[in-house]
């Protein structure tokens, strides 16, 4: 089955504002996903980008504009300046790496509702009962909230540099595997449209 590697962080309003669309489109082609969470501040970096507080006024007040817009566009709710952001990714992001390894559940669905607490809900995702609360509604073990930071933290800077070394700048990113990229939520009908292709 062809895969799809999908680095993103739990803490982007873009993630959030993908919903479960990639989850849609892969199913309707039979390609896999490859949850990759990492850290993006650490790609930024390593690859020119500026977390959004350190981007130019004009900048930033685009982004509100259009975090706004395409939220009401695809009729999600959206905080544009929620409460608990910037938060920690790291803890959320170990949770979706955690369920990924045990199986049973759905990651896609898991990965949205971290999101969505964060962006919608008004809910700190660094916090163990929040994401708990994630977990248990995705159909995984609460308790992997607290197993394998170890291994969370292991892959998590392991996707980092794999981000890295694939052409990854920001979040949420699509790489296909004939190497066909895609930066955003607003590419996701461009992916569905080469997958078509494939």
């Amino acid at each position: 089955m062809a895969q799809i590697d999908y680095y993103f962080s739990p803490v982007s309003p873009y993630t959030y504002l993908s919903a479960m669309r990639l989850e849609r489109i892969a199913q309707a082609h039979g390609v896999s996903i490859a949850y990759k969470p990492f850290d993006v501040a650490g790609l930024f970096a390593r690859t020119g980008g500026l977390p959004p507080k350190d981007r130019h006024p004009n900048r930033q007040a685009y982004r509100e504009q259009d975090l706004a817009r395409t939220a009401a566009y695809l009729d999600l709710p959206l905080n544009v300046r929620p409460m608990f952001w910037p938060t920690n990714p790291a803890p959320a992001s170990y949770a979706i790496i955690a369920a990924q390894l045990a199986g049973g559940g759905d990651v896609g669905k898991l990965a949205h509702a971290l999101a969505r607490a964060c962006w919608a809900e008004e809910q700190n995702v660094a916090d163990d009962a929040v994401i708990r609360v994630c977990l248990d509604g995705a159909g995984f073990d609460p308790g992997l909230a607290d197993s394998g930071l170890l291994t969370g933290a292991e892959i998590y800077s392991r996707n980092l540099e794999e981000a890295f070394a694939a052409g990854v700048f920001g979040a949420p990113f699509y790489v296909t595997e004939d190497d066909e990229r895609f930066w955003g939520q607003d590419r996701l009908d461009q992916l569905d449209w080469h997958l078509g292709r494939s």
